[in-house]
């Protein structure tokens, strides 16, 4: 079952996914205090309930406790950026590479549907936002690798937040068009079985990706 279709079959599953959605998209402020008594309110449910999901949100690294300071969302900050894509770069290369020796044909094919699918939006220039989970790139890839260590360290220790600062900081402006045109080499590399050409491809497109963000940031 993929990452992002568990069904939320409690009322904490569906806060949880909900507030978690809301910090990865900026609908709750970055860096901004996490108040028990105001979220209960805003999402219709128990303060043990919203207490649930932030505890499970800081497993996600989106969410920090600080000492006389409570639960925040965390900063989106360049020293932040910096050490979460250096780990970010060395592990999706390896998951380019993994992905370009373990993909199924199908598989690889899918990718290329999904790419041919974000054209559309793409050629307008404008945005490059991608949903989590099935129709994400780079969440694709992941699961492409076929290690389960590997999935395990991206998906549940730094995914949302890479993907806080990919919504928030990254998918606009004239990065859209290269960053897509990156994808494709990309796959095509897969395609290809050239897992050096794959991992290197995707290295390379992160730490682009990375300095986008940089300069927004700054």
């Amino acid at each position: 079952m993929a990452f992002e279709s568990k069904p939320a079959v409690t009322s904490a599953d569906k806060t949880f996914y909900q507030l978690r959605q809301d910090i990865v998209e900026g609908v709750v402020a970055a860096g901004s205090k996490l108040s028990e008594t105001e979220l209960s309110t805003t999402y219709g449910v128990s303060r043990a309930v919203i207490r649930e999901a932030i505890n499970r949100l800081e497993s996600c690294h989106i969410v920090e406790r600080k000492a006389n300071v409570g639960a925040r969302v965390v900063a989106l900050t360049s020293d932040g950026l910096l050490e979460l894509y250096q780990v970010r770069e060395s592990l999706e290369g390896m998951a380019a590479r993994l992905a370009a020796k373990n993909m199924t044909n199908d598989e690889i094919g899918e990718l290329e549907a999904l790419l041919k699918s974000h054209f559309q939006d793409v050629k307008q220039g404008e945005s490059y936002y991608q949903e989590a989970g099935d129709v994400d790139f780079h969440y694709r890839i992941i699961l492409g690798s076929k290690n389960k260590h590997l999935i395990s360290m991206l998906f549940d220790g730094i995914y949302h937040l890479v993907r806080m600062y990919r919504v928030q900081l990254g998918m606009a402006g004239p990065r859209v068009t290269t960053a897509f045109d990156e994808h494709k080499h990309i796959v095509q590399a897969i395609a290809n079985r050239d897992e050096e050409l794959a991992e290197m491809l995707m290295r390379r497109h992160i730490m682009y990706s990375k300095n986008n963000i940089k300069n927004k940031l700054s």
